[in-house]
């Protein structure tokens, strides 16, 4: 193990109380991305778990997944594309409501996004309740894809989300809230 393996990148995650409302503790990875040498380390190591999978395309959720998919779809040399709240995507799209806490969400792709037995893993920064990673996989599906995994920078292990996501999830660091 070298030095560079052994930075706790958890170090990097500034724990911000009660945002974006009373009660939530939010992990801010943007403090991660400012520090060079550990954004660094960071893309190396979800490159390291995700290479495996050899993925066609990684799936980005809106918006924080962009800032992992994009680096980390140029670093494995693969496609990305983007699943966005609804009407933010021009041209045809393909879309899946699904049920939060309270009320309801919708996510999109464009119809053409995705050839039929792609292999794509999805990607977004963080995994809690499991409901927007579910509707991820399952709207990726309906379009075709043939989902191989979820990878996450930060995933919430004691609110089970990972239960609700059917793929094989990654996680570069986890925390028990």
């Amino acid at each position: 193990m070298t030095a560079h393996e052994e930075i706790d990148l958890k170090r990097f995650i500034r724990h911000v109380p009660d945002f974006p409302k009373p009660g939530i503790l939010f992990y801010d990875i943007s403090t991660l991305m400012r520090n060079p040498d550990a954004w660094q380390l960071a893309m190396g190591r979800l490159a390291r778990q995700v290479a495996p999978l050899k993925p066609d395309l990684l799936a980005a959720v809106e918006s924080r997944g962009f800032l992992t998919a994009a680096p980390l779809a140029d670093r494995l040399g693969c496609g990305l594309l983007m699943l966005r709240k609804c009407g933010k995507l021009p041209g045809e799209t393909i879309s899946h409501t699904y049920d939060l806490e309270y009320g309801s969400d919708t996510l999109e792709i464009q119809a053409d996004a995705i050839q039929p037995g792609q292999r794509v893993v999805v990607m977004d920064d963080l995994l809690a309740t499991g409901g927007t990673l579910a509707a991820s996989v399952a709207l990726l599906r309906k379009a075709g894809a043939n989902v191989v995994g979820a990878s996450v920078m930060v995933e919430l292990t004691s609110l089970c989300g990972r239960n609700k996501v059917d793929a094989p999830v990654s996680t570069l660091l986890t925390y028990k809230e």
